[in-house]
């Protein structure tokens, strides 16, 4: 057995309590589990039969070689995301078997969730104001790497709070990049994100446009928000 073999084969032995349980959907199956290694906590997402097809690839490619590359990118572009630790796929008996491995994001909860227990009643509108202003540098540093998230809605994105004497500090990070991949232009990527995000986002529309302006002026143009993506 090669060392690749070795290493694909490790990680997909290791064992932990499930995050994701294991589901079948696009003709395969789907898991996530969180595992201990090296005294540090990962998350090991494991599929089988799990593609996606692009003219590069007719014929299909493991979606988890897909959303290491796409994490791999967005922090070389300076974008919070999941640190991958190893990603990898092999066919085995006819069958495709993907791995992801990622680090573990400390202390972040998804602003669906976040939003849904009172965030809106434990800060004040500037500070919530300030957390779309983040997520606004965030997604145009994305989008002008010309690199499209794929599947933007809040619950896909991931805020940790740190408390201090004076005005909390936001962080925020993007995941679940099954779907991201590179586009022509940094137009084409925006054009196609922010309208998913406006369709699966709960912001009133003031918070909308004030989130659209920041957006828009880290992007240097606007950017239409109507029609399809």
């Amino acid at each position: 057995m090669s060392q690749t073999d070795q290493i694909f084969s490790y990680w997909w032995n290791t064992s932990g309590p499930w995050v994701e349980e294991p589901n079948v959907r696009r003709s395969g199956t789907s898991g996530v589990q969180r595992v201990l290694h090296d005294g540090a906590t990962v998350y090991v997402k494991r599929q089988t039969g799990h593609l996606f097809r692009s003219l590069r690839y007719p014929l299909g490619r493991p979606t988890t070689l897909r959303e290491g590359r796409a994490l791999t990118k967005l922090l070389h572009l300076g974008v919070n995301a999941p640190q991958p630790v190893y990603y990898g796929a092999q066919k085995i008996k006819g069958v495709w078997h993907g791995i992801l491995v990622t680090k573990d994001l400390n202390g972040f909860q998804d602003l669906e969730s976040w939003y849904n227990e009172g965030a809106k009643n434990q800060y004040t509108p500037k500070q919530l104001d300030n957390v779309l202003e983040i997520l606004a540098s965030l997604m145009a540093r994305m989008h002008l790497g010309r690199w499209q998230h794929g599947c933007m809605r809040s619950k896909h994105i991931f805020i940790k709070v740190r408390n201090s004497s004076s005005d909390p500090e936001f962080e925020l990070a993007l995941l679940d990049l099954e779907k991201s991949h590179g586009r022509i232009s940094s137009l084409q990527a925006a054009r196609h994100d922010i309208l998913q995000l406006r369709r699966h986002s709960y912001w009133s529309e003031p918070e909308w446009q004030h989130f659209l302006r920041h957006y828009e002026k880290h992007l240097g143009r606007p950017v239409i928000t109507q029609g399809r993506s």
